[in-house]
C-alpha cells in the first residue's frame, strides 16, 4: 500500500484554480529542487510546483504507473485543464497523474517576484531544458520512493519535445513518452524556416475557397496604404477599435505582426469545436474567420474592413473585448511569452521566414546575427542556434526508443515534426484532420475519425510499455 501516492509535501489546494468551470481536479504541491543542478558549489533551491491525482490507482497495486506531464511554457494548470486524454487514460490505467510546472514559469519562480529583473541578466543562467528535465528526474525519483514504477512523460508542442527529450536522456526514469506535436526538427539545418507559415497558408486556403488567404496576403499593402496618411492611420485604427492609436511605422509594423501572430495562433487551435486553449473561438475557428473574406475586395476600405470582422473571430468571440491591443504579444493567448522570449534566445533558436509569393504573409527572412543582437539587448544573451540538436541529436534518432510522435496535419508545427520512424522503437502516428495537439485533448463527438483512431493506437502502445515494464 501507498499511503502518499502524491508526496508528503505542501498541499496548497485540492481544487483547479482558475479552471473552476473544468472537471479535472487536482492536488497542487510543490518540491524543492537545486538552482543548478550542475554544480558542486552552489546550495541554492527554490520551489517547482506539481499537481497531483491519485483517485485512479487501484491502491493494492504496489507498481502503479505514473502519467508524467512534462510542463511547459505557462502555468502547469492551464495544461492540465487542456490535456483530457491524460486524465482519460490514467483512469483506465489506474495510474497516478503527476502535472509538473517548468521552471521560471507559473509559480515555480527561482528568484520570486525578482526573477525576470533586466538588470540582473545572471538570474537567467538557469533556465534551459537541461535543468528542467534534472527538475523533473528528481521530482519522479521522490515520487517513486524508491520502488520501480513504471512512468510514462507525455506533453505536447513544446512540452512534447521535453517529453520526448527525456525519454532520450533518462529511459531508466521513463519507460516511454507521448510526444505530440513536438516540433523537435524546428532547428537550423533540419527544417526550411519557411514551412510553418506554407502550412499557415494551407489551411487557410483550403478551410473555406483559396479567396480567403489571397485576401490576407492583399491586406498588407491595404494596410500601409491607408496608414499612409494621418487621417487613414486614424481610420484603420477605428475600423480594428484598437487600444493604442497607430501613429506611426512601428505602430503599423506592431499591428500587423500581432495579425500574424493570429493566423498561427488560429491554425494551431482549428479545432472542431469550441475551445478557449489560445483564445475563446467558435468550432473550426479558421473557415469562420474565412467565411469573412470568401469574396475578393477590389477597395481598400472594403477589404480592410472585411479582415476586422474576420479577426474579430479571434480576438473578440465573446464580444467582451472593448478594444484590441495589439502590442499584446501574447496575440490572446495564454502562454507566457515572457518566458519564451528567452528561451528562444538561449537554446530554442527556431528560424522562421516566409516569402509573400508561396504564401499569405508578408517576406520576410532568417537573420541569425539580427535575432541575435536583439537577444543581447534585451537579455544580455548571445543564443546558441545548435544546442539542442548538439544535445539531442537532430535527425539522429536511430538509438533512441518508446517515444510516439503524433503530428496534425492541420498544424502549422508539424513541418518541424517527427514524420517518419528511424527504427521499430519510434511510433508515428499522423493526424490528416489534426490541429495542434488535438489527440493530447479530451475526448469530444466532434473529433475527426483520425484523431479517435490516433488515441486507440496511442492508448495501446502505452499499454504495452507498462505491460512489458
Amino acid at each position: 500500500m501507498f499511503p502518499a501516492l502524491c508526496g508528503a509535501l505542501l498541499i496548497l489546494a485540492f481544487k483547479p484554480s482558475a479552471f473552476a468551470n473544468e472537471k479535472f481536479q487536482y492536488e497542487i504541491k510543490e518540491f524543492s529542487v537545486p538552482l543548478d543542478h550542475f554544480s558542486f558549489l552552489s546550495n541554492e533551491s527554490f520551489n517547482i510546483r506539481y499537481l497531483c491525482n491519485d483517485s485512479y490507482v487501484d491502491k493494492s497495486n504496489l507498481e502503479p504507473p505514473i502519467f508524467f506531464y512534462t510542463g511547459n511554457e505557462g502555468d502547469i494548470e492551464w495544461f492540465a485543464q487542456n490535456s483530457g486524454f491524460v486524465w482519460e487514460l490514467a483512469a483506465k490505467q489506474r495510474a497516478l497523474v503527476v502535472f509538473a510546472e517548468h521552471r521560471y514559469y507559473g509559480k515555480s519562480m527561482p528568484y520570486g517576484a525578482d526573477t525576470f529583473n533586466t538588470s540582473k541578466p545572471e538570474h537567467l543562467a538557469y533556465f534551459t531544458v537541461e535543468q528542467t528535465l534534472e527538475d523533473y528526474a528528481q521530482l519522479i525519483t521522490y515520487l517513486r520512493n524508491g520502488k520501480r514504477l513504471p512512468v510514462v512523460a507525455f506533453g505536447g508542442s513544446y512540452g512534447g519535445m521535453l517529453a520526448a527529450w527525456f525519454r532520450m536522456k533518462y529511459p531508466h526514469i521513463v519507460v516511454g513518452a507521448l510526444a505530440a506535436s513536438a516540433p523537435i526538427l524546428q532547428f537550423s539545418g533540419l527544417t526550411p524556416c519557411d514551412i510553418f507559415n506554407k502550412i499557415t497558408t494551407s489551411v487557410f486556403a483550403t478551410a473555406y475557397n483559396a479567396n480567403c488567404s489571397v485576401n490576407i496576403g492583399k491586406s498588407w499593402k491595404a494596410f500601409e496604404s491607408m496608414a499612409a496618411t494621418d487621417a487613414g492611420k486614424k481610420q484603420l485604427g477605428d475600423i480594428f477599435h484598437v487600444c493604442n492609436a497607430i501613429k506611426n511605422a512601428d505602430d503599423l509594423k506592431n499591428f500587423m505582426d500581432y495579425l500574424e501572430e493570429v493566423y498561427g495562433n488560429l491554425a494551431m487551435a482549428n479545432y472542431p469545436y469550441n475551445s478557449t486553449f489560445l483564445s475563446p473561438l467558435p468550432a473550426n475557428p479558421v473557415r469562420q474567420l474565412c467565411f469573412y473574406l470568401k469574396d475578393l475586395h477590389q477597395n481598400d476600405t472594403d477589404l480592410v474592413a472585411s479582415m476586422a470582422s474576420a479577426l474579430a473571430v479571434y480576438t473578440n468571440y465573446t464580444g467582451s473585448t472593448k478594444c484590441l491591443d495589439y502590442n499584446d504579444s501574447n496575440a490572446g493567448a495564454n502562454y507566457d511569452s515572457k518566458g519564451w522570449d528567452i528561451q528562444s534566445c538561449n537554446q530554442m533558436v527556431m528560424p522562421m521566414c516566409a516569402n509573400s509569393s508561396d504564401t499569405m504573409f508578408r517576406t520576410s527572412n532568417w537573420d541569425f546575427k539580427e535575432v541575435s543582437d536583439k537577444c543581447y539587448k534585451q537579455f544580455h544573451i548571445t543564443p546558441k542556434a545548435y544546442d539542442i540538436v548538439l544535445r539531442y541529436g537532430g535527425r539522429d534518432l536511430e538509438a533512441a526508443s518508446n517515444i510516439i510522435f503524433s503530428n496534425g496535419l492541420l498544424d502549422p508545427w508539424s513541418g518541424g515534426g517527427v514524420l517518419s520512424a528511424p527504427n521499430n522503437q519510434i511510433h508515428v502516428i499522423i493526424l490528416p484532420e489534426g490541429a495542434h495537439h488535438l489527440d493530447l485533448r479530451q475526448s469530444n463527438p466532434l473529433d475527426p475519425a483520425s484523431v479517435t483512431s490516433a488515441r486507440q493506437k496511442e492508448a495501446e502502445i502505452i499499454a504495452q510499455w507498462i505491460s512489458h515494464f
